[in-house]
């Protein structure tokens, strides 16, 4: 169940006549949720006491979700010690009561206060206003439920929720009655919450907020989203490639195409890549392998080694809460047993001062803080429907979805200026499923948005750079696919944005995400293995797209719909054999090999060499810096520049 919206302090006048009786006032609260496809309306009374021996709090000692226990109530007094511990930071949620004796479709027989209905059986909604305004609800069948009082407003913004599942539009004979018309099943499927009212157009909603768009709908438009901007039957049956750039530059803001050849390119013929070797898989890492590469003092040994047993196998279950930790960079790999528990102490006062920080804020000052306050609602949507069918999410007042509340709101005070941005809930959710610690998550959180936080800035510099070597790369391994991509409108591989923005964990099953992740944390075989990743699932989707001669909408549909069903070993053994086969290529265009990473030279007294002779450091570096590319298209193919050394390359058919 995922909740849409949710609205307190709405009120039910049980006798009309003596409105200021306040016996007379039932309080609920009103949502709006969907169950498993179907919106639902729901609406339940409150009781009047909290009981609070379910206040769920934890000491700074036991921040680890499988150690939350429930507490007796304690005074005042004793809640607000948080200077000598920290419960006061960490005291997290209570659980109010609701009445659980809510109806089926309509009035309940025990309880005609409490009611529920699906949104396909509405028929109209009437809205008036007494001081406040208040709405009443009739059903197809002409039930007519209770009027809902808004007496404190939230009204609108209920009603803007309704509208993302129903069309609600005035009565020619009533301006007070909004009459209701169900989107179609395919019409819903397509756009999910893509729109805010019926008459936003989709091109502009994903130019205000391309995140949103993304995470809501974007790679599963169909004729919708296509005819928002594709010319009529009239107009030229080949779009130009002009307008087409001009559409693109609009989608994703910044990406600057130059349909003009410039002379000076240096021209690369089409490269041989020669027979795709076979690879193999290993088993996991086990805790007893893990184990033999410690010395007594707990520093790690032969480090490029185990680095390239866990890129080859991944690692058991068992193994991941600490082997994580040295993969993001929060344990460095020479630390002793001593080194960590000192860094982990100090990291545990550093975090829970930030958490302090937001925890602290009063009502009052965060009226005053428009960006707080925008973190803070984005953060609660986001969190109330992430992995929720997932044991360690599922469930109200979970542990786990607090905990993942109060990491990201701690994020926003480690780096304000980023914030927070819809998908890094995603990113969060398996560290702290793993580490099971609200301390040990934040910080391995930290060291993984170092390497995603372009992804999520506002210019969207690292989504743009992204998308262009992807199209480099997939140009090189298979030209006549990418020329059919490239003809069907799809060459800059949009439909993969969601892909590389949170790194396939909206594509996976959890359990492949943990792998896939700690599969690309070891750094091997080279930089930038993901988009190689890509490449793999697009190499063994090609056949069927050009087969099936799949047209802009189709393959949109049909990416979409690999979500769940892709088999992540087949994937990892595709992806490093088509790295062996770039890797082995003698004329590789110098692109391509500043894309892998496979001709950097540095110093070699500070790298080791891994089995793959590419060069790695030891530790995760903070944030490393993009090379920034500028793609040009033209008619006959991909031309790219690079910023750094000005290396124009033209990939000729």
């Amino acid at each position: 169940m995922v909740v849409i919206f949710e609205h307190e302090g709405v009120f039910i006048h049980s006798s009309t006549e003596e409105l200021d009786d306040q016996d007379s006032l039932i309080s609920g609260f009103l949502r709006i949720v969907d169950k498993d496809g179907d919106v639902v309306v729901e609406y339940k009374p409150l009781e009047d006491t909290v009981d609070p021996s379910n206040m769920l709090c934890a000491c700074k000692d036991s921040s680890s979700v499988v150690e939350w226990t429930q507490r007796p109530h304690r005074s005042v007094d004793q809640q607000l010690s948080y200077e000598t511990e920290w419960d006061m930071v960490n005291a997290v949620s209570f659980k109010r009561k609701a009445h659980t004796n809510g109806g089926s479709n309509h009035l309940h027989e025990r309880n005609k206060r409490s009611f529920s209905f699906n949104v396909a059986d509405l028929r109209s909604v009437t809205v008036k206003c007494e001081g406040w305004s208040y709405l009443i609800f009739c059903l197809r069948d002409d039930t007519t439920l209770p009027a809902i009082h808004f007496h404190q407003g939230g009204s609108q913004a209920f009603l803007d929720s309704l509208r993302k599942s129903v069309q609600l539009s005035e009565s020619p004979d009533d301006e007070n009655l909004l009459l209701v018309g169900t989107y179609s099943k395919a019409f819903s499927q397509s756009f999910e919450n893509l729109l805010d009212d019926t008459n936003y157009g989709l091109v502009q909603k994903f130019k205000k907020d391309p995140y949103t768009t993304t995470f809501g709908g974007f790679s599963k438009v169909t004729n919708y989203f296509f005819d928002a901007f594709r010319p009529s039957e009239s107009e030229c049956q080949q779009r130009p490639a002009e307008e087409m750039a001009d559409i693109l530059g609009e989608l994703i803001p910044g990406l600057e195409i130059n349909q003009q050849e410039e002379p000076g390119f240096e021209v690369i013929t089409r490269i041989d890549l020669g027979t795709r070797p076979e690879v193999q898989r290993r088993e996991p890492v086990l805790l007893e392998n893990w184990a033999k590469h410690q010395d007594s003092e707990g520093r790690l040994s032969n480090v490029p080694h185990l680095k390239h047993l866990i890129f080859k196998g991944g690692l058991c279950h068992a193994v991941r809460k600490e082997a994580w930790k040295f993969l993001l960079g929060y344990y460095p790999w020479d630390s002793t047993h001593e080194d960590r528990k000192t860094l982990q102490k100090r990291k545990t006062d550093e975090y829970f001062r930030m958490k302090l920080q937001w925890k602290s804020v009063s009502e009052e000052q965060e009226k005053r803080n428009s960006r707080l306050r925008d973190y803070k609602s984005l953060i609660e949507k986001d969190v109330n429907r992430t992995d929720r069918t997932n044991k360690f999410y599922e469930g109200l007042d979970n542990p786990g979805l607090i905990l993942l509340h109060d990491i990201l709101m701690t994020y926003c005070m480690y780096d304000f200026d980023l914030g927070y941005v819809q998908g890094m809930s995603d990113l969060l959710s398996p560290i702290l499923y793993v580490m099971e610690n609200e301390v040990d998550a934040f910080w391995c959180f930290v060291s993984f948005m170092d390497q995603m936080h372009e992804n999520f800035e506002e210019q969207m510099q690292g989504m743009k750079t992204q998308l262009i070597q992807l199209s480099t790369l997939l140009r090189l391994l298979d030209l006549a696919f990418w020329n059919y991509l490239e003809a069907q409108d799809s060459g800059y591989l949009y439909f993969c944005f969601r892909w590389l923005l949170i790194r396939f964990k909206r594509e996976l099953h959890f359990q492949d995400v943990l792998r896939l992740w700690e599969v690309m944390w070891t750094g091997l075989p080279c930089q930038n293995f993901h988009l190689l990743v890509c490449c793999a699932i697009l190499d063994s989707e090609k056949q069927k797209i050009m087969d099936r001669h799949y047209g802009f909408n189709e393959i949109l549909k049909h990416i979409n719909e690999l979500s769940m069903k892709l088999d992540i070993e087949e994937i990892l053994i595709k992806s490093e054999a088509i790295y062996m086969q770039i890797k082995n290529c003698k004329d590789l265009p110098h692109s391509v090999s500043e894309i892998l990473g496979l001709n950097t030279v540095t110093d070699s007294s500070t790298l080791e060499t891994s089995e793959y002779g590419v060069l790695e450091s030891p530790q995760s570096s903070p944030r490393p810096a993009h090379r920034q590319d500028q793609a040009f298209s033209n008619g006959h193919g991909l031309l790219q520049e690079t910023s750094r050394n000005r290396c124009k390359v033209a990939f000729i058919s």
